[in-house]
């Protein structure tokens, strides 16, 4: 199933007031965790998957990066990610994540900002990158952390005065579709543990560089109202990867 949540008018309406959309990804919690797990960009190839208003690919050309693709299959998230760039090398594509169609060795580096959540199958995305990077490319992505994307509520337990008690796990190891509540809308998301994830990435060829569960900013928890709870349970997985050769 091929998901398309932000071509609804509401949605991509309600998305696209979230600060993130707004500020880039200075505004974005996990970018300063994510940024670093990023390979020498300089001269790289680079596909992004499923790339949203494109604010990673105008920062891997701030890089120096050789050229850039951004696919998303959202005719919103692109018309928005082409009005905010002015670089001929950067190309917007309307293509979805399952449907990558470019030749083998194409890319350096494919990068994936919480997107993969919303695909049925991982192993086989896994398996469409090895194929698409060039010996020694490497894959880095972000996801909805496991713990995160176990229970379809994805909410807190509340007590009797609406306070935060905890963050509930249940039903971690039944992988599969949870019918989630996000930005109002019902979307659909997939849930898979964190040995499902490495180990379809270790299957397909790849080496695990670097794992990060980032924690909000200091700066973050102290000027954003209720930001300090997300210390109490990760809400993001991220990994660098690297094709086996």
């Amino acid at each position: 199933m091929k998901q398309n949540k932000y071509d609804e008018d509401g949605f991509f309406a309600n998305y696209s007031g979230m600060p993130r959309s707004i500020g880039g990804l200075e505004a974005a919690g996990e970018w300063q965790s994510f940024r670093p797990m990023l390979p020498d960009l300089k001269g790289k190839r680079v596909l992004d998957i499923g790339c949203g208003f494109g604010w990673h690919c105008r920062y891997a050309r701030e890089q120096q990066a050789e050229s850039v693709v951004g696919i998303d299959i959202s005719d919103n998230m692109l018309a928005r990610a082409r009005e905010l760039t002015d670089d001929p090398k950067i190309e917007y594509r309307r293509l979805a994540i399952e449907d990558l169609d470019y030749p083998a060795g194409s890319f350096d580096v494919v990068i994936s900002s919480l997107a993969l959540h919303y695909i049925e199958r991982f192993d086989a995305v896994c398996r469409d990158v090895r194929r698409l990077l060039a010996p020694g490319g490497s894959f880095v992505f972000s996801t909805e952390h496991p713990v995160f994307t176990a229970r379809a509520a994805q909410d807190w337990h509340y007590g009797p005065e609406g306070e935060k008690l905890h963050w509930p796990v249940d039903d971690y190891y039944a992988e599969g579709l949870r019918q989630a509540r996000f930005l109002e809308n019902d979307v659909i998301k997939y849930h898979r543990t964190v040995a499902t994830l490495l180990n379809a990435l270790i299957e397909t060829g790849f080496s695990i560089r670097k794992l990060s569960e980032p924690q909000p900013s200091r700066e973050m928890v102290e000027t954003i109202p209720g930001m300090r709870d997300e210390l109490r349970r990760p809400m993001f997985l991220m990994v660098a990867a690297d094709r086996n050769d």
